[in-house]
């Protein structure tokens, strides 16, 4: 965490944060424009923002997209804002809310878990794992690309379904994302990517909601969405034990 605490001390590097909390997926060129900074110095803020997994870069074509991953802010606040009620706590719990407003077309999340390949995998695809965290849902599917997959309800109520687009064992699965529990978002259609990268004792997991289609669905999943249930999901894999149910 004191790679965060760094990357957040700098002025200059939350201003970079709040171009991308405004318009997420920018170019190293765009992100230098308008800004009272060299293209250098943009450059070294960027790269100091992503080694404390505040921006994640993607390729599109040509283009490299920095994107604004909360995930970090969403794990120090877990940890501190709930033991400390100083000042410092309030600057925090601003900072997550405005992080976890309504987010761009493509959210991109990214965080390491002290986990082996095959266990991560099945905490995302085994529905006895997956109520645990994930709002108690339980998860349904075969896993072959293709399949359909869908989430229930502990009152066996049908959430959330889809199809199964890709599925590589342990290492990536893509799916579509349909939400059913809210009339408003039934209309639309989203797809997930989880992407699982073993890096020593760790994993790293990136979970790609495309949501270009989805303009209301990604309005709705990025508060305390997917934020909340990645940080259980580490919790569960890390301690045994889940994040408490929020209220």
């Amino acid at each position: 965490m004191d790679d965060v605490f760094k990357a957040l001390a700098d002025p200059n590097r939350r201003r970079l944060l709040d171009r991308l909390f405004k318009r997420d997926g920018q170019t190293l060129g765009e992100m230098c424009a308008r800004v009272d900074m060299t293209r250098f110095g943009v450059m070294k803020h960027l790269r100091v923002l992503e080694e404390a997994g505040l921006v994640v870069t993607r390729r599109q074509g040509r283009e490299k997209l920095h994107y604004l991953n909360p995930m970090p802010i969403r794990l120090v606040h877990d940890r501190w804002v709930s033991k400390y009620r100083a000042p410092f706590a309030a600057a925090l719990s601003d900072l997550k809310s405005r992080l976890e407003h309504d987010m761009a077309e493509t959210q991109v999340y990214e965080l390491f878990i002290r986990t082996t390949p095959e266990k991560l995998w099945q905490a995302l695809t085994d529905g006895q794992v997956t109520k645990k965290y994930f709002f108690a849902e339980e998860i349904h599917s075969d896993w072959k690309r293709g399949s359909e997959w869908y989430s229930t309800s502990p009152e066996g109520r049908r959430d959330v379904d889809g199809k199964v687009l890709e599925c590589d064992p342990p290492r990536r699965l893509v799916m579509t994302w349909h939400v059913l529990y809210d009339p408003a978002l039934s209309n639309e259609v989203s797809k997930v990517t989880y992407l699982i990268e073993k890096r020593g004792e760790m994993c790293k997991l990136s979970v790609t909601h495309d949501l270009a289609d989805a303009p209301k669905t990604a309005g709705h999943v990025s508060k305390d969405g997917w934020q909340w249930v990645l940080s259980s999901l580490k919790s569960l894999l890390e301690t045994g034990q889940p994040l408490p149910m929020q209220q």
